[in-house]
């Protein structure tokens, strides 16, 4: 696994006096030294670990030859990991190599498979929690699995929730995730709605009960309706990111002349406006503001828009409506509302070019020659 420099680095270091002293030369302790340097060597040499975090690792192993090690390795290769991978998760993980292979391992491989997980994703759902390979199968991996599938009510959704976040696997169920979801009906919000947000966001429901309880509250606070998604929607960007970065975008938003009620309207009603970068919020409202002159109050009112691609949704949509009122084919730049002209889908925004007849084959020309210049 590793080129011949790295293989000189590794018998180097274990002559060094440092790594000597790490294991000293005593009657005693002779065999241990020397059982600690092979397992050191070894984890350096075929599981691709530095030096210092092979040195580390080691004292958490208790393995004499690599046979055991060897076997594991093989297995995980057989699974679809690279050798890459193999280290990484080796390196999280260290004391998988000590597991039985058939007994402890294949398993569980084969249990991720029959829920429906594809090989890459058992490879990414190991990567994320290494610590899965050495849970009980039958007395925690498909406990854990049956009690998620039962809150989420069918496998998609399950399989879906895995793959968004494989922390849900290692869940601590009763402690955090059920009275997380019983806060949230407590305040009013409809069991389809708190599914919404446990099946596409599940790790907000990981948190501490008090972390939870604390942005709960601050969206109530906040006005947000506990009957809309937004309500959701809101936790879920609160829980993403720390207050001094929302203060940041918040910032921002007041550069462009955005009041502090207007940004609470603007997040009540599209709460995604604050999930966007610095950088991103920065690029729409100068595009839209300064290139195209539109009002900032009217955009605060569309908040969404800021979530837009501009490469593919508002630069092509805003050319192609100057377009149309250069043309004469809309009687002012208010007409139909820079909102719906660029939050409407693209069959509805089609059928609206369509209408400015006679001159709708060029409007309609125009606009692909824009969106084929953005892809």
């Amino acid at each position: 696994m590793l080129n011949l420099a790295r293989r000189n680095l590794t018998f180097s270091l274990l002559k060094t006096t440092s790594v000597h002293r790490l294991f000293p030369r005593s009657s005693s302790s002779s065999p241990a030294a020397s059982d600690s340097s092979f397992r050191v060597s070894y984890l350096i040499d075929s599981c691709g670990f530095p030096p210092d975090k092979a040195i580390s690792a080691s004292k958490y192993l208790k393995f004499k030859t690599p046979d055991r090690a060897d076997s594991v390795i093989a297995l995980l290769k057989n699974q679809g990991f690279t050798e890459t991978q193999i280290s990484q998760l080796l390196r999280k993980n260290p004391t998988a190599l000590t597991c039985h292979p058939e007994k402890n391992l294949l398993p569980k491989f084969e249990f991720l498979a029959s829920i429906g997980l594809s090989e890459s994703d058992i490879i990414k759902l190991l990567n994320g929690i290494p610590n899965l390979l050495g849970k009980n199968l039958k007395n925690y991996i498909e406990p854990t699995y049956s009690s998620l599938r039962n809150l989420l009510q069918c496998k998609d959704r399950t399989l879906r929730a895995i793959r968004k976040c494989a922390l849900v696997l290692d869940a601590d169920f009763q402690a955090n995730m059920i009275p997380n979801m019983q806060m949230l009906h407590d305040v009013g919000v409809p069991g389809s709605k708190i599914f919404h947000l446990l099946n596409y966001q599940p790790r907000n429901f990981l948190a501490t009960t008090e972390q939870f309880k604390k942005v709960v509250e601050e969206i109530v606070e906040m006005g947000f309706d506990p009957l809309k998604t937004a309500f959701v929607l809101g936790i879920h960007t609160l829980m993403s990111m720390s207050k001094s970065t929302r203060e940041k975008k918040m910032e921002i938003y007041e550069k462009w002349g955005w009041s502090k009620a207007q940004i609470l309207v603007a997040f009540r009603s599209s709460p995604v406006c604050l999930m966007m970068s610095e950088e991103k919020i920065d690029k729409v409202m100068e595009f839209l503001v300064s290139k195209m002159g539109f009002e900032t109050s009217l955009i605060a009112k569309n908040s969404v828009l800021v979530s837009l691609s501009m490469e593919k949704r508002i630069i092509p949509r805003c050319l192609v409506y100057q377009y149309c009122l250069d043309n004469g084919l809309m009687n002012d730049k208010n007409y139909c509302g820079i909102g719906w002209w660029l939050k409407g889908t693209e069959n509805a925004f089609i059928e609206r070019l369509k209408r400015y007849e006679p001159e709708a084959s060029n409007a309609l020309k125009f606009y692909q020659e824009k969106l084929d210049h953005a892809n």
